[in-house]
């Protein structure tokens, strides 16, 4: 009798634990569908952007390993200035975002046309600054026929930051709002513009000039101006944008308003550069290995680059909500749904990661029939599978430390993350040992790994801090 009353206790404990569990992941498993609903439009838009890198690899790599390594030398440089320029654009969000959740427009509307002033500028900044350094391109060591091929195919890319950095700051503006389907609709139509072009201008189709690889770029900069005359068309007809459009002129920008978002903008402009610069890193160090090489490399991150567009389109959730919860100085509820954003990348990240193992041997050969160049691809993609999950958790934290307008600290994690602990180790088992180019993934898997826990952990101290302060009635 006495066993039996234990057991029904024990059972009836057990019960209670388990409910308990589930109650507890509820809280976050339920926020899942919002966190989609915000994410989905955005994952779509980077995700096409990719999808259209995919196909300009796989035009450019039939035409053999140089051209395809020509475009990762160029691309490789161009990202890097496009970090700085989106990552400056990022500032945007979470101001939008907060003063949205205050309902305070006229405040919304000055972030606004500060922000697109200073993007403007900083895109033709930044396109007069890659024409000035494409002779360092001569200087990196790298094959001369790589070089040779690269330099048309940069020049046109890099006039394309100045509309592009245009529709970011368009594009982080609506998505403040929440409203991020607009900007998914004008890169689905920019990107269908970009692959007709890059196909019919690369292989010379019907009445268009044969002109290889300076054809992708020719694409890239159509599709572009496409991007930008769209997404301005869209919002000067929906009348949830036109608040924000009223009295547009220099008289509303402040020396007080472009310094906020200055501030803001330029430590996540060159956390992205510091993240972006060490895949761009990875890309000259396989280059010095040989042209192969710098195939496969270029294989590798381009697959790894779709999978991390999903995880920018839960960061932008991760900005969004956790702006919208710091205006309305709700510290719990914040960090509830910040941890379920986690929670939800951690999940899709997983699935990425066994479909990379899985599909090692086939990927490369999507883009490139060379059996030395996909050998190689294969092994990366086996590391790239194991950094997802490292990858996708700093991004998804980024973008909540973003909301809460924390972005200096981050910054520094990320320096010493990607170039104090990262490079050393890529450069090390990269040219000194018989690892090679897994040498050099191996060193960003370590890299992103630190990143992901830093951050976490500052995330974490921040929120409970703010949690505290608002309890103790010092917020």
């Amino acid at each position: 009798m006495q066993d039996n009353l234990y057991f029904n206790n024990y059972e009836y404990l057990r019960s209670q634990k388990i409910n308990s569990y589930i109650v507890n992941i509820s809280l976050y498993t339920s926020e899942f569908k919002k966190n989609l609903t915000i994410a989905y439009p955005v994952m779509l838009g980077q995700l096409g952007h990719v999808l259209v890198g995919l196909a300009d690899n796989i035009m450019v790599g039939q035409l053999g390993a140089a051209p395809l390594a020509a475009v990762s030398l160029a691309n490789s440089i161009v990202f890097i200035a496009l970090s700085l320029g989106i990552g400056f654009t990022f500032a945007i969000t979470p101001l939008i975002a907060e003063a949205d959740a205050e309902k305070n427009i006229e405040r919304g509307r000055s972030y606004f046309q500060n922000g697109m002033l200073l993007s403007t500028i900083l895109g033709v900044l930044l396109f007069i600054a890659l024409i000035f350094i494409e002779p360092i391109l001569y200087q990196m060591d790298q094959p001369e026929e790589v070089v040779r091929l690269a330099i048309p195919y940069f020049n046109i890319v890099a006039f394309s930051m100045i509309p592009l950095l245009i529709f970011q700051g368009l594009k982080q503006f609506s998505d403040g709002l929440s409203l991020t389907k607009y900007a998914m609709k004008a890169t689905i139509i920019a990107n269908i513009i970009n692959v007709f072009f890059n196909y019919v201008l690369i292989y010379g189709v019907w009445i268009f000039p044969e002109l290889g690889i300076e054809g992708a770029a020719y694409g890239t900069l159509f599709s572009r101006f496409v991007m930008v005359a769209f997404l301005l068309y869209i919002m000067k007809t929906k009348a949830v944008f036109m608040p924000y459009f009223k009295a547009f002129s220099f008289s509303e920008i402040k020396k007080k308003t472009l310094k906020k978002v200055f501030d803001l903008g330029y430590p996540t402009a060159l956390q992205m550069f510091f993240e972006v610069s060490i895949f761009a890193s990875g890309v000259l160090l396989s280059g010095v290995l040989g042209t192969n090489a710098q195939a496969a490399n270029q294989i590798a991150l381009n697959l790894s680059s779709m999978t991390f567009m999903i995880a920018v389109g839960l960061g932008v959730t991760a900005t969004v909500r956790v702006g919208n919860q710091k205006g309305l100085k709700s510290y719990k509820e914040l960090r509830r749904i910040a941890i379920s954003i986690f929670l939800l990348m951690i999940i899709i990240d997983l699935f990425f990661a066994a479909g990379f193992i899985v599909a090692k041997d086939f990927l490369p050969t999507l883009y490139i029939d060379n059996a030395e160049v996909i050998k190689t691809a294969s092994i990366l993609i086996i590391i790239a599978g194991f950094f997802q999950l490292s990858d996708g958790i700093q991004v998804v934290v980024l973008g909540a430390l973003r909301g809460l307008q924390d972005v200096k600290i981050p910054m520094l994690i990320t320096f010493v993350a990607y170039w104090i602990i990262g490079f050393p180790i890529c450069y090390y088992l990269g040219l000194h040992t018989g690892l090679k180019t897994m040498g050099i993934w191996i060193g960003l898997l370590i890299s992103l790994t630190a990143s992901a826990i830093m951050l976490y952990i500052r995330f974490h101290k921040l929120t409970n801090k703010l949690i505290q302060e608002k309890q103790h009635g010092t917020s």
